[in-house]
């Protein structure tokens, strides 16, 4: 079999040349080429490299996370510790409060109505100098109502009048205010008195 070699001389022009080699080349130029595709290498360092982010990532997350554990815990025993509580003297000076409420009488509703000032003495005593009173539309005035009352650790107590009322009280602990609600029966009554002056 002859085979034609071609060298490219100074007046060969490029169609020439590629007409030159078609003839010679052993594949048709109708043969299906196969497509060309691109693989994407990632150099091993790069993935090393990001290996160790993802695990750096996760690391600090942990601390993260176990830190704020071991700071909620302390903290919270700390705020137990330092509960407030309460003793006769945080129950003292001069608080003033208003009301509404009602008196159930022969399972008839009646509005009352109190203003009154209770001033008390820090161990367990109280006077109630000057009480208003409205029940169903009849004004009723008093002085010097005397009473008692108790105080828990809790800030919890009890008052007790000697008219025979009896209230719950819940009492802040810088005494400048409590709640107070009427335990007795056939009354719905709750208030809350503020100190207006330590007497």
């Amino acid at each position: 079999m002859q085979t034609t070699r071609f060298t490219r001389s100074p007046g060969m022009t490029l169609a020439v040349m590629r007409m030159l080699k078609g003839r010679n080349d052993a594949r048709s130029h109708t043969t299906p080429r196969a497509p060309r595709t691109q693989t994407f290498h990632m150099p091993y360092e790069r993935r090393t490299n990001r290996k160790r982010v993802g695990l750096w990532a996760a690391i600090g997350i942990g601390i993260c996370i176990t830190v704020g554990l071991l700071t909620v815990e302390p903290g919270y025993a700390e705020e137990k510790e330092q509960e407030p509580t309460c003793t006769l003297k945080t129950l003292k000076g001069r608080y003033l409060f208003a009301t509404t409420g009602s008196n159930i009488v022969e399972s008839v509703s009646q509005p009352i109505g109190i203003v009154e000032v209770i001033e008390a003495n820090g161990d367990g005593t109280l006077n109630v100098p000057a009480v208003t009173l409205s029940v169903n539309g009849t004004i009723l005035r008093f002085a010097d109502v005397s009473g008692s009352y108790t105080v828990n650790e809790d800030c919890t107590g009890t008052i007790t009048f000697v008219t025979e009322v009896h209230l719950d009280i819940f009492i802040a602990p810088n005494g400048k205010e409590f709640h107070l609600i009427q335990t007795d029966p056939n009354t719905v009554l709750a208030a809350v008195a503020r100190r207006v002056s330590r007497k």
